[in-house]
């Protein structure tokens, strides 16, 4: 396994809709496996390949389900874990109830947002074994779904703001990436 290199915006990487996984073999999942220890190794909780360099449909990530969108833990939901590791993610089904999430992405390290997203997500998609599965998110697992299912489509949370704070997100990034 492999810590790999994350891509910082304006990567045009990063803007481009990643391509389908056509076969889920021995290199899909050494791939999750290294997104796997690149996202533990940078405390992300969530990574989609094309944040590493590889335009493929596949993220990863680690949120329990008690977790609200504001952080907090929600009393009365059990904490069980919940790694999801998908291959060929979409949206089945979405709520019309929005929640707004303090967003930050790894790709535009130390910048943080407030983004309206669907409170509630339904996802099909594929397991590291190939089968399909669909799962229905809440909380910061919608979010964080979201968010990396964007990146899927070379979308960035800074283009859900103003051109303006954006552009100086994407600055800000680039400054505190080049002084690591």
């Amino acid at each position: 396994m492999s810590i790999l290199p994350i891509l910082i915006a304006p990567n045009p990487i990063l803007r481009r809709k990643a391509t389908l996984v056509s076969v889920v073999d021995n290199s899909i999942r050494e791939l999750l496996k290294d997104m796997e220890e690149t996202m533990i190794a940078e405390n992300g909780i969530g990574l989609a390949a094309p944040q590493i360099g590889i335009s493929k449909q596949i993220l990863i990530m680690d949120v329990p389900t008690n977790i609200s969108v504001d952080g907090e833990e929600i009393e009365g939901l059990e904490a069980y874990p919940n790694f999801f590791k998908m291959i060929n993610p979409k949206i089945s089904w979405a709520s019309e109830q929005i929640a707004t999430c303090q967003e930050g992405c790894l790709s535009v390290p130390g910048q943080f947002a407030p983004i309206k997203r669907p409170e509630k997500v339904r996802v099909k998609y594929l397991n590291e074994n190939g089968e399909s599965c669909e799962t229905e998110f809440s909380h910061l697992q919608a979010a964080c779904v979201q968010h990396e299912m964007d990146h899927l489509d070379g979308k960035l949370f800074v283009d859900y703001l103003s051109s303006i704070k954006r552009d100086m997100f994407i600055r800000k990034a680039q400054k505190i990436a080049q002084n690591r």
